[in-house]
């Protein structure tokens, strides 16, 4: 069992569709029920309706899993593949549900929804699925694995093959991006309340006992051989019981013709039988009554425990959140200390941000790439007071943030440069176009029109000594950012360093 979690959706796909390993699928269902049944439930409204698209859904994969499994790659996953088949699907019984429910529908285009700024989710869960169907696989990917498998950014980034920042970013992109979707269609909302409410509500969680039903009835909807078999089993079995009858039945006959004295008290014993057969279908059909009642009786109580533990574990879930969120509320002296350092330090980031506004020339394309956290450093860094007082501060908070940018850019700049590496036979690239490929385009931009390759022989001894050097040459910028700076960041797949450049 280890090693079936172990593997991968392709792999487990592969297993089943060319082996016929039946447990490789249940734990592809087992993996993603809880997602199609939420999806689905989303959209067609009705628990009933959502369980028949999630069956469906599973035979569907059952059925393709010889030709899917062509397309996937030895580590990819099905999450994509399910969630828009499911919406296909669910599309598909909307449709064909349609006219008995125009009535509804009408009604529900005659109301005047609100279009406040607040977030809620009965706003968003209508256009939920149509907005998500709208972005690419990508970005569609990362929400599901954040919001709807309720993954965090380290499991993201291990399935997608990516790092744990690289995993947020997308994310968060993805949300954007998904946010905007929402907006043209009229919900307006932001990133923010987007993302608490998709964290509460996408994850819905399928009935209990939903994916061993599904696998079964999708492997069975696969496949004859289990039908035939219990046919054939049928079949002889009323041939046994045929038989078997045909010899009591001449036995009888045998022993009534050699016991022919005793025939007139058989008669007279079945005709006294007749009432007491009556009495005994009687009874028969009551007691085929009381275990229907009690099979119903059993069946509720099982619910009903079910059901009670499902409680039971649900208070205690929301008690354990109560007390962490107790824990985590901060005394007012505390939180208003805390409201005030933060109104400090966005306070020096906004006169940062207006100086480099009102004096262009002290400003570098890679201020861009600074993140919020990297301005809040800066801003707060060898100042006293609550604002910056003397030109002094301003030229060291310049030279603090240049070195930050920098130092950003060339990391994002590293990334890129080993990803060409990897991609071209371990080679370094002639020219810095060459790597726009392998970066956003505001980073390529700000490559190709700011920065150079030169020899590594140009680099003193001590530089050379402190990276590695993998290759003869390296990126650096094609000018110093000012005249009274003297050193330029030499940036190569083994990491960065400061070079003194020569007048």
């Amino acid at each position: 069992m280890g090693e079936m979690h172990a593997k991968s959706d392709a792999e487990l796909l592969r297993d089943y569709a060319e082996r016929g390993d039946e447990s490789a699928f249940r734990e592809i269902v087992h993996r993603h029920a809880n997602l199609v049944y939420a999806a689905a439930c989303r959209q067609v409204n009705s628990p009933d309706l959502a369980h028949d698209v999630a069956q469906e859904i599973f035979t569907d994969l059952a059925r393709k899993a010889p030709s899917l499994v062509k397309t996937l790659t030895t580590g990819a996953s099905l999450l994509g593949w399910l969630y828009r088949s499911t919406r296909f699907a669910s599309l598909n019984h909307l449709r064909d549900d349609r006219r008995r429910q125009s009535r509804e529908r009408q009604a529900m285009q005659d109301f005047d929804s609100s279009t406040e700024s607040t977030i809620e989710w009965d706003r968003v869960c209508p256009v939920l699925d149509e907005a998500m169907a709208d972005l690419d696989d990508e970005d569609r990917d990362a929400l599901l694995l954040r919001y709807f498998k309720n993954h965090n950014f380290r499991t993201i980034g291990a399935e997608i093959g990516v790092s744990d920042d690289a995993a947020q970013k997308r994310v968060s992109r993805a949300l954007e991006r998904l946010r905007a979707e929402f907006n043209r269609r009229g919900v307006k909302t932001s990133a923010v309340a987007l993302s608490s409410v998709l964290s509460v509500n996408a994850a819905s969680v399928a009935p209990i006992g939903l994916a061993t039903s599904l696998s079964t009835a999708a492997l069975a909807g696969t496949t004859l051989a289990t039908v035939t078999q219990a046919i054939a089993m049928t079949t002889l079995q009323k041939a046994i019981l045929g038989t078997t009858l045909a010899v009591a039945v001449g036995t009888g006959l045998y022993e009534a013709r050699e016991a022919s004295n005793l025939r007139n008290q058989v008669q007279t014993l079945r005709q006294q039988q007749v009432p007491l057969a009556g009495q005994l279908q009687q009874v028969q059909r009551e007691r085929d009554g009381a275990s229907r009642q009690l099979t119903a009786s059993r069946d509720e109580n099982e619910r009903l425990n079910r059901n009670a533990i499902e409680l039971l574990r649900l208070r205690g879930e929301v008690a354990r959140l109560r007390s962490d969120a107790r824990a985590l509320t901060p005394t007012a002296p505390v939180a208003a200390s805390m409201d005030s350092a933060a109104k400090s330090w966005l306070n020096r980031v906004d006169q940062l941000k207006n100086y480099i506004e009102l004096n262009p020339n002290v400003g570098i394309p890679e201020f861009q790439f600074l993140t919020d956290r990297e301005w809040l450093v800066v801003a707060d860094a060898g100042l006293e007071t609550e604002h910056f007082q003397k030109e002094s501060d301003y030229d060291h908070a310049m030279q603090s943030l240049r070195i930050q940018a920098e130092m950003r850019f060339g990391q994002l700049v590293g990334s890129a440069l080993r990803k060409f590496s990897a991609a071209n036979s371990d080679r370094f690239p002639n020219s810095p176009s060459q790597l726009e490929l392998y970066c956003e385009p505001t980073i390529g931009e700000t490559l190709r029109e700011h920065y150079e390759i030169k020899p590594a022989s140009i680099l003193p001894e001590s530089v050379r000594q402190n990276i590695p050097l993998k290759f003869d040459w390296f990126v650096t910028r094609k000018q110093r950012i000012n005249s009274n700076s003297t050193s330029r960041l030499a940036i190569h797949n083994g990491g960065n360093a400061y070079w003194q450049s020569p007048p």
